[in-house]
């Protein structure tokens, strides 16, 4: 017992300064790059490596549950209708103003070397394309078999020269659209090949709707028609707008709009109301506003913020948070925070964009409402339209940050809307290219993992330095603790030695 009590103190005698440095240094090395990893992967995936690797692989070794196991299969009806709300609400939405390929998202990585787009984005209007502009029926006419596989086709090059090959055989509606896509480089071009496609998917509407009721095969057909048709129809208009033909685009929209009343899925009043707001006819917007922003209608961004918009410039020219606080908010300026607050309740990541505290991207073709990417999509178009509006910003600036007071916190519960669903972070990371920084609410606290490393970095950072300023006393420090540490160990073996008969402690020492 003696003898191992001696070696212990002789270890510890022979150990130097320089030791105790370098074993600072290296676990504050180690553990500064595991806080450096941990800090990355958080930033870049919203959660902590330690963690999931724990929970996915530890947990089950452990006896821990799957929460996904028959046996928890029988929740309640309420837990059920929680979730398919969540399922709804994180569903994905083609943008309605979204850009041309060719004419400017591809310019857009002419110039800057960067993708604009995800993969994830592309592979769900390619899904889009072959929903609205095939049918079963295409195999029939050769041009129309051909732009179904072009459809399908990953490659862009692929799929204009599958394009260019349906043209050679005929006139195709659809052709024409995917040149005016994806080829173009310019709006004019776009514009003028979108032209020859009306002149043949009008023709191809007019014949199906005659044939619409002979048969299934048919009624399918003119469907396909339709969406071709209004699809054409809608993009004329967004070209006159980006054109400056504005009156022209709300002309075209309206009348769209009054022909094809029941395809609300293209969302043609989100077009409507962003020309009319550029051509200032705020009355034509409040009543287009009437009409949509209904309880029973789903609700977008655009919405929201318009409404908040026209009840600001009610009250925003003459708006101080200085006079208001002293003689309080009048009904009207009332009325319009109410408003920001609704506004910014649905979506919370607009004002940022808005006030431009956090820079702009090319928005993505699909968005999911409620979420960054729809914030994105709001206000790379309508961020004009609210600096126009005199006082409007600032208003903005001065009242948006009250509306989480209102809201409960954690989210289980809404105030005007249903709980902020949880799954936008991921679907938004699956949208929006990676340069972009992800915006996130509710912010996020940090993993327990990062807050350990980083204290245990900072810890061991301070010994090593310590260490290496007054060598001879963290020595002693050192050495006292070692001692201490093993203390119990030593408390343990002394009991054992006095149970146990001395001839065979001896022996057991000697093996």
């Amino acid at each position: 017992m003696f003898g191992t009590e001696s070696s212990l103190s002789m270890f510890l005698n022979t150990l130097t300064p320089k030791f105790y440095v370098a074993l600072t240094g290296t676990s504050s090395l180690i553990s500064g790059l595991i806080l450096i990893f941990e800090w990355w992967y958080f930033r870049k995936y919203g959660t902590s490596f330690i963690e999931q690797v724990s929970v996915s692989h530890l947990r089950p070794l452990l006896g821990g549950v799957d929460n996904s196991s028959p046996n928890n299969s029988n929740t309640s009806n309420g837990d059920t209708d929680s979730s398919r709300q969540s399922v709804s609400e994180c569903k994905v939405w083609r943008n309605p103003l979204n850009l041309f390929r060719g004419a400017e998202y591809n310019r857009y990585t002419w110039v800057t070397g960067r993708e604009p787009l995800t993969y994830y984005d592309m592979n769900l209007s390619a899904q889009d394309h072959q929903t609205f502009f095939t049918c079963d029926s295409d195999h029939l006419r050769p041009a129309d078999a051909i732009m179904q596989k072009a459809w399908r086709e990953r490659n862009p090059q692929a799929r204009i020269t599958a394009a260019h090959e349906a043209l050679d055989l005929e006139d195709c509606a659809t052709a024409y659209i995917l040149l005016a896509e994806e080829e173009a480089t310019t709006i004019v071009e776009a514009e003028k090949l979108f032209k020859q496609a009306l002149k043949v998917g009008e023709s191809c509407y007019r014949r199906s709707q005659q044939l619409q009721h002979h048969g299934s095969q048919y009624e399918a057909q003119h469907r396909r028609d339709t969406n071709v048709l209004v699809y054409i129809k809608r993009r004329l208009a967004m070209c006159s707008r980006k054109l400056g033909r504005t009156r022209e685009a709300v002309k075209m929209m309206r009348d769209l709009m009054k022909e094809f009343p029941l395809l609300s899925m293209f969302n043609i009043h989100e077009n409507l109301l962003e020309s009319l707001l550029e051509l200032q006819n705020y009355a034509d917007v409040q009543a287009v506003l009437a009409k949509y922003d209904d309880i029973s209608l789903p609700k977008s961004a655009t919405i929201c913020y318009t409404a908040a918009l026209l009840k600001a410039r009610a009250v925003s020219d003459k708006f101080s948070p200085e006079a208001a606080s002293r003689r309080g908010l009048s009904t009207a300026e009332m009325n319009a925070v109410e408003a920001i607050h609704r506004a910014v309740e649905f979506n919370p990541h607009v004002p940022k964009y808005l006030l431009e505290m956090k820079s702009l991207i090319l928005p993505p073709e699909h968005i999911l409402k409620r979420g960054d990417s729809e914030a994105i999509a709001y206000t790379f178009f309508h961020l004009q339209h609210w600096k126009r509006v005199e006082g409007a910003l600032n208003l903005l600036h001065c009242t948006w940050e009250g509306t989480f007071r209102m809201i409960p916190y954690p989210l289980e519960k809404g105030h005007l809307f249903y709980p902020y669903p949880v799954c936008t972070e991921t679907a938004d990371r699956e949208l929006l290219p990676m340069f972009h920084e992800v915006s996130v609410y509710p912010k996020k606290e940090l993993p327990f993992f990062i807050l350990f490393t980083a204290g245990l970095c900072s810890f061991t950072a301070m010994l090593a330095l310590l260490t290496h300023q007054f060598p001879e006393l963290m020595g002693v420090f050192a050495k006292a603790f070692l001692s201490t540490l093993f203390a119990p160990l030593n408390f343990i073996m002394e009991k054992v030695e006095s149970i146990l008969p001395s001839s065979l402690w001896h022996q057991l020492t000697r093996i």
